[in-house]
C-alpha cells in the first residue's frame, strides 16, 4: 500500500504562482507513474500532468503550458509548478500514484485546495 501525503495548495490571485508537492511512503515499486488530477466542484476529474520513474512526462489540456510536473526518485516526491493561473485553475488537486506493471495498485492522495481569485 502507498501513502500519499500532499501539500502547497492554497489562496492566490490570478497571474500568481503555486508549487504542490506530494510524498509517496510504503510499498513503493520502482517501475510507476505518479501525476496530480484536479476536480472543481460540479466537474469530473482531469489530468493535469503525469511524469514516470525515467520522467517520461504526459500533460492534460488544462496544463496549458504554464504547469511544470517534476519528480525526485530519492525523496519520492512529485512536484507541480504551477504558474500564471487563472481562476478556472480552482479546484482540489490530487496526487495519483501507480504501479508501472499492475494497474490494479493506484493510490490517491487526500486533495489539496487550490483556490485562484480574479
Amino acid at each position: 500500500q502507498v501513502q500519499l501525503v500532499e501539500s502547497g495548495g492554497g489562496l492566490v490571485q490570478a497571474g500568481g504562482s503555486l508549487r504542490l508537492s506530494c510524498v509517496a511512503s510504503g510499498n513503493i515499486f520502482t517501475s510507476n507513474v505518479m501525476g496530480w488530477y484536479r476536480q472543481a466542484p460540479g466537474s469530473q476529474r482531469e489530468l493535469v500532468a503525469t511524469i514516470t520513474n525515467g520522467f517520461a512526462i504526459t500533460y492534460g489540456d488544462s496544463a496549458k503550458g504554464r504547469f511544470t510536473i517534476s519528480r525526485d526518485n530519492a525523496k519520492n516526491t512529485v512536484y507541480l509548478q504551477m504558474n500564471s493561473l487563472k481562476p478556472e485553475d480552482t479546484a482540489a488537486y490530487y496526487c495519483n500514484w501507480k504501479n508501472l506493471y499492475n494497474t490494479r495498485l493506484a493510490y490517491w492522495g487526500q486533495g489539496t485546495q487550490v483556490t485562484v481569485s480574479s
